[in-house]
């Protein structure tokens, strides 16, 4: 896609796309300048950036972020913090799902219960 469609997929002005090209939060086009095109790997990392800012987090804090890429820390309440894999920060999830499986865990280690081990194929 060109650099306008972009744009119009993922809300940012075309400044603000060659700003975060610029900065190295999202990865330069492929075909140069003058041929650029962009794909879902623009999207999601403009997505990406674009999520972080709405949590709050300064571009310093965006860059140690996503270069450690230790996780981006959410606080959830007092004492609980989840930890998110930088690449999913903004991208299309099944929520359902992860809020599904965050549930079922949080519920075994506030409860105590450890779940019982899996049968090994064969044994």
């Amino acid at each position: 896609m060109k650099l306008e469609e972009l744009s119009t997929i993922t809300g940012a002005t075309i400044r603000q796309i060659r700003f975060l090209i610029s900065e190295d939060f999202v990865p330069p086009p492929e075909g140069g300048r003058t041929y650029a095109r962009y794909g879902d790997d623009h999207v999601r990392a403009i997505r990406r950036f674009q999520r972080l800012k709405s949590l709050g987090f300064p571009n310093a804090a965006i860059r140690l972020l996503l270069d450690a890429r230790e996780g981006v820390p959410v606080p959830v309440t007092d004492g609980l913090t989840l930890v998110i894999a930088p690449e999913l920060i903004g991208r299309d999830a099944d929520l359902d799902e992860i809020i599904t499986q965050t549930e079922a865990r949080l519920r075994q280690a506030f409860s105590g219960d450890v779940p019982k081990a899996r049968k090994r194929a064969g044994g």
